[in-house]
């Protein structure tokens, strides 16, 4: 049976860029490599070019731009505009109209790039083939709003081309002549286009697909270090999607999160305000939920039911978290009612708790871990 591609639905602009960058970067490239060599000035050109493309997509497009979380002086936001625009994603205010519809409808036929129908169309076949009608952008009046967003939605191609593909080029040439120049737009412009592309891609792929769901199952998102390194931070996408506003994705102090980094780093630089973070006790509180639904799944498979040691453990444990709940959630209550003086006693009564559940925390999980490894090296778990 043969395999009939719709051509009337295929968006021939985007379909073409794609395929054609991804060619040239897989042939011309490494033959230009192979003639020519490389130098440190061209991959630091690549790497320069990598980072501001990547950053302005996940600093500016993403976090600044999609879900409000920090304001931004105008440097930050033109630099991110026309360093986002290199990245050929779209402009600013159809790439944000995506993945806020993304957040709203995800893993349903709303979401533009629904995991549901298929790695290949969350990564990148949503963008070679446009199903349905382009839907308005009625989710973006803030946007709208902003001189630089339209700025960039006017002279979204002229930017986009002259700082992705120009610019490297002339600075090519100034190093190293008609060869060098080349060599910019090639690395610098068509190879780095095609890596920040599928570092984008894969988040919406690879990390709806593979990893943890730390803190809620409640749709696909998973979080992957994994792809936190490749991402400037964005691969812990369970987090992300459970606390979409933080300004942080690796909320824990030793994940790798440049993006977080370099937010902080500009707001003590008062270039960036307003930033965005989610209560620690929330974070506790959706892996202490999360937590409790992972044992009720254990406690009612077969096998761990007929193990009444096991069995017992796993229900101590989700007494024990259902405790740490009640209390904490008591002691949030009473400290919302207090004020003045009596805040400064909660406060302290509150962190305790918090040290505790998440104590707690930690030693069910090491319980859970070891009952279970135990049960299956004993061959009674399949």
């Amino acid at each position: 049976m043969k395999l009939r591609i719709p051509s009337d639905r295929i968006n021939w602009t985007n379909s073409s860029f794609l395929m054609g960058t991804a060619f040239v970067t897989c042939t011309v490239v490494p033959y230009y490599l192979w003639h020519y060599g490389v130098d440190l000035f061209q991959v630091a050109m690549f790497l320069l070019f990598f980072i501001a493309s990547g950053l302005s997509i996940t600093l500016g497009y993403h976090r600044l731009f999609a879900h409000m979380a920090f304001q931004a002086k105008w440097p930050v936001r033109l630099i991110t505009l026309i360093f986002g625009a290199t990245a050929f994603e779209n402009c600013a205010l159809a790439w944000v109209s995506d993945h806020r519809r993304h957040h709203k409808h995800v893993d349903h036929d709303d979401d533009p790039y629904d995991i549901s129908k298929g790695f290949w169309h969350a990564h990148i076949g949503w963008i070679l083939f446009k199903l349905n009608p382009e839907p308005p952008y009625d989710n973006v009046n803030d946007l709208r709003k902003d001189a630089l967003v339209q700025w960039q939605d006017r002279y979204y191609v002229a930017i986009a081309v002259g700082f992705g593909f120009v610019l490297p080029a002339l600075l090519g040439y100034w190093h190293g002549g008609a060869t060098g120049a080349l060599g910019g737009f090639l690395l610098a412009g068509v190879a780095r286009v095609v890596a920040v592309q599928h570092m984008t891609f894969f988040i919406n792929s690879l990390c709806h697909t593979v990893g943890n769901q730390p803190y809620s199952n409640k749709c696909s998102a998973r979080d992957s270090w994994f792809m936190a390194i490749f991402t400037f931070g964005e691969g812990y996408h369970n987090y992300h999607h459970e606390f979409q506003h933080d300004y942080r994705n690796g909320v824990k102090w030793w994940q790798w999160d440049p993006t977080k980094w370099t937010i902080w780093t500009l707001e003590k630089l008062g270039m960036v305000d307003g930033l965005r973070r989610v209560a620690e006790d929330k974070i506790l509180l959706a892996q202490l939920a999360d937590a409790r639904r992972r044992l009720g799944e254990k406690l009612v498979c077969p096998k761990v039911s007929a193990n009444a040691r096991l069995h017992e453990l796993l229900r101590a444990s989700d007494a024990k978290l259902h405790a740490i709940g009640e209390r904490w959630t008591a002691v949030k209550a009473q400290y919302a009612e207090k004020a003045g003086a009596m805040k400064a006693e909660y406060a302290e009564r509150a962190t305790a708790q918090f040290d505790d559940a998440r104590e707690a925390l930690a030693e069910m999980r090491r319980e859970v871990r070891e009952a279970l490894r135990l049960l299956e090296h004993a061959g009674a778990m399949a």
